[in-house]
């Protein structure tokens, strides 16, 4: 169990950024560090002139990133065409770095194997350790309740929010080149991301995504704008993050409140940081939901 005491952000970073087993007292973190992987089609989002200082590694034998100074969005298209609709997929990671594999690209290829395109975007994130030994230490320490120089935010920070909002505007002015629609491009995302997800709602304006899904989000209330999109929830009932918003879904109130259209998926059981979904529980089902909800909004094929 996390303690309540942990902020938002080290709760965010401890299922997320290291193994699962870790937070029930297993193994650091890996110390192991690899080369960045192919990343065919990656197309680099506006962002300040700077060193590239990514550590590539890997989590419970999955690729993740951290210390993402340039925004990338890497197109993961349906094959033969699609349904015209896409998704931005933001992996989560606490805002530490990003659970690339398991939350951005098994998610964009199975939307991808099902007509929407799908864009994965490696957003920055905060600054951690040079070395992985250093950074897997101090996040050990961390998650143990003890202090350490690394900064963790309560919530989505701005260099995120701007590469969300980069993404949404690049896809859309591009969509004839990669095949969809402007008016049916949607945002996702899973913790981090999902607290990103949130944010590029409550901030987008004009450049409003067609839909949302934040996925494992923080559940506390937001400002619903006047514009927002339908949003799709999923989070499983013993996640934390349900648990630190005082056991309540307050972010589905909200959007209720304002009057605007909510699906909301309350799992049995799935924890937190399930991804594409665990096959021993019913979290594996959400996919196939989202799908099911984007068409019977009429965003699979136009709008109804």
């Amino acid at each position: 169990m996390i303690r309540s005491a942990l902020t938002y952000g080290v709760a965010l970073a401890v299922l997320a950024l290291a193994p699962s087993a870790l937070a029930q007292g297993g193994p650091a973190p890996s110390t192991d560090t690899m080369a960045a992987p192919a990343q065919p089609g990656a197309i680099a989002l506006p962002a300040p002139d700077g060193p590239n200082r990514e550590v590539w590694h890997r989590d419970n034998g999955q690729v993740a990133v951290r210390n993402v100074t340039h925004a990338t969005l890497t197109p993961v298209l349906p094959v033969g065409g699609g349904t015209g609709a896409a998704v931005i997929v933001a992996p989560g990671g606490g805002f530490l770095g990003l659970a690339i594999e398991k939350e951005g690209w098994d998610v964009a290829r199975w939307f991808a194997n099902h007509g929407v395109a799908a864009f994965v975007l490696k957003y920055r994130v905060l600054p951690t350790p040079a070395s992985q030994a250093e950074f897997s230490d101090k996040l050990s320490r961390m998650l143990k309740g003890e202090k350490t120089d690394m900064a963790l935010p309560d919530d989505t920070p701005a260099e995120a929010l701007a590469d969300g909002l980069a993404a949404l505007r690049h896809v859309r002015a591009h969509a004839a080149e990669f095949g969809v629609d402007p008016t049916r491009i949607g945002f996702m995302g899973f913790s981090a991301g999902g607290f990103l997800t949130r944010s590029v709602v409550a901030n987008a304006g004009a450049d409003m995504p067609a839909f949302a899904a934040p996925i494992y989000p923080n559940m506390r209330p937001m400002v619903v704008p006047d514009n927002a999109p339908p949003m799709f929830v999923a989070i499983a009932a013993d996640d934390f993050l349900i648990g630190m918003a005082g056991g309540q879904t307050a972010l589905i109130d909200s959007y209720r409140k304002a009057g605007k259209p909510i699906e909301f998926h309350l799992f049995q059981r799935g924890g937190h940081g399930f991804g594409i979904g665990n096959a021993a529980d019913t979290s594996s089902g959400w996919p196939d939901l989202m799908l099911r909800w984007l068409d019977v909004n009429g965003l699979l094929k136009g709008r109804k």
